[in-house]
């Protein structure tokens, strides 16, 4: 039975000179959940593209795909490739990556790669020239144009999460990691913050909340009926909404925020829960982790430090 197929998708098409960039940009694209391949045929960038209408592909983002110089044909059969594309109903984004010749002289020299076109008894500088001349016709077409002459592996990253970011609308590319651990069994070594709540109080003292845990509402009414709880939790979110948005700027791809009482069953997972609720309204991607929830069953219960 065939798959049924969903809307088309974004594609993203990166191309341009040799050295400036485009295998690290499709590095980031893959990164992004973008279904990324590098040196395919034009001729054939539609039937790959196809594949996004698939049910079974819709948890991709998008579809990346790296094209250049290095096949037979290629200026014909990428304009070709696009209006099929195009008339495919799918929305085609082209990225021109270029850099200085002085700048990709120094990459090829580091790297120690012959360029594409010298195969064609070109020296490096005239192969560089060949190829910016060649591809004229593709800049002119590109909806966007990064210069990576000046940029870092990281500019080059921000640039691209930034273009991703602005076709995304209001969507958090940054993943935000939420562990709830206890303090007896270990800090988890991943963690980017850690939290102390051992000074809340504790749910293990009263014995009948005692068998049960944070994600009990009897356990969370007990924990946050404690107005220095409450305060904590309000600074607690401030705080990471401005790191997290610093984290992001960056070119961050996840933080891990871990939130530790003394065995992990009760406060930090009672607060890890709400800061989750909150952190998820403000559009970010979220995961949560009761690291030592069930550790060792009932004896996982916590006691005073």
């Amino acid at each position: 039975m065939n798959e049924p197929a969903r809307p088309c998708g974004s594609i993203c098409i990166i191309t341009g000179l040799s050295g400036a960039g485009k295998s690290t940009a499709l590095r980031v694209f893959e990164d992004l959940r973008f279904f990324a391949v590098d040196g395919l045929p034009a001729v054939l960038a539609p039937e790959i593209a196809a594949m996004m209408q698939r049910h079974s592909m819709c948890h991709f983002t998008g579809m990346a795909i790296g094209m250049d110089l290095r096949q037979d044909n290629f200026l014909a059969e990428f304009h070709a490739a696009v209006d099929r594309l195009v008339h495919a109903g799918f929305d085609i984004k082209i990225i021109f990556l270029e850099a200085d010749d002085e700048a990709l002289i120094r990459r090829y020299a580091a790297t120690r790669r012959p360029h594409p076109l010298e195969r064609n008894g070109l020296g490096l500088k005239g192969a560089i020239e060949e190829e910016r001349k060649l591809l004229g016709p593709l800049r002119e077409m590109a909806g966007v144009v990064i210069n990576s002459t000046d940029f870092s592996i990281h500019d080059l990253r921000r640039s691209i999460q930034r273009l991703v970011l602005d076709g995304a609308g209001a969507k958090k590319l940054l993943r935000v990691n939420l562990v709830s651990f206890g303090f007896k069994y270990g800090i988890p070594q991943e963690a980017d913050f850690v939290f102390d709540l051992r000074f809340l109080p504790n749910p293990y003292f009263v014995e009948e909340l005692r068998p049960f845990t944070g994600h009990d509402s009897a356990v969370a009414e007990y924990v946050f009926r404690d107005e220095t709880a409450l305060e904590y939790r309000r600074k607690l979110v401030d705080f990471l909404l401005f790191v997290l948005a610093g984290a992001e700027a960056e070119g961050r791809y996840r933080v891990t925020v871990a939130l530790g009482c003394t065995g992990g069953r009760h406060r930090s997972v009672a607060m890890t829960a709400r800061i989750a609720t909150e952190l998820a309204a403000s559009g970010y991607s979220i995961t949560v982790e009761d690291r030592t929830l069930e550790r060792d069953g009932s004896a996982n219960a916590e006691r005073e430090k």
